[in-house]
């Protein structure tokens, strides 16, 4: 059975590749794209990105609900908000659903038809991604002193 300690070293290395990698993108990529509204400079960082990017995310999920399970707090008590760590768990549970859907908006129908025209669209999936990756993270953080309560 994997311990604790080892599934969150598991978590924070994925958080670090995930949300370090998209905050790269967001601070350094982006404006450059922007401002010389070069597609490719963009396209490029995804593709090498996505080959570490995916796989952490994935490693993240994974360890995020092993530990979820072994706090105790399976998939029937999800999105009930009864104890501060189970909100936790939920309110990131909640965010990567909405990370899942930023994926496929930008990878069905933003990066299909990427030009400099739509480059403002893909800004604006860039920047949501990366805040909301930043939120989990400060998230996660309140597992140590206890979860969260409203």
């Amino acid at each position: 059975m994997m311990s604790h300690h080892l599934l969150l070293i598991i978590h924070l290395l994925g958080a670090t590749v995930w949300v370090g990698g998209h905050l790269i993108l967001a601070v350094t990529i982006l404006p450059e794209v922007l401002k010389k509204k070069d597609v490719e400079i963009l396209l490029d960082f995804e593709r090498k990105y996505e080959k570490i990017g995916i796989p952490a995310l994935l490693l993240m999920v994974i360890s995020g609900v092993w530990m979820s399970y072994k706090f105790g707090i399976g998939f029937s008590n999800w999105f009930h908000f009864s104890n501060p760590i189970e909100t936790v768990i939920s309110l990131k549970l909640i965010l990567l659903l909405i990370t899942v859907l930023f994926a496929i908006s930008a990878n069905f129908f933003v990066i299909p038809k990427l030009t400099a025209k739509t480059l403002p669209l893909m800004a604006f999936h860039i920047l949501s991604v990366t805040t909301i990756g930043v939120l989990m993270l400060l998230l996660g953080s309140f597992v140590r002193y206890g979860g969260l309560s409203f």
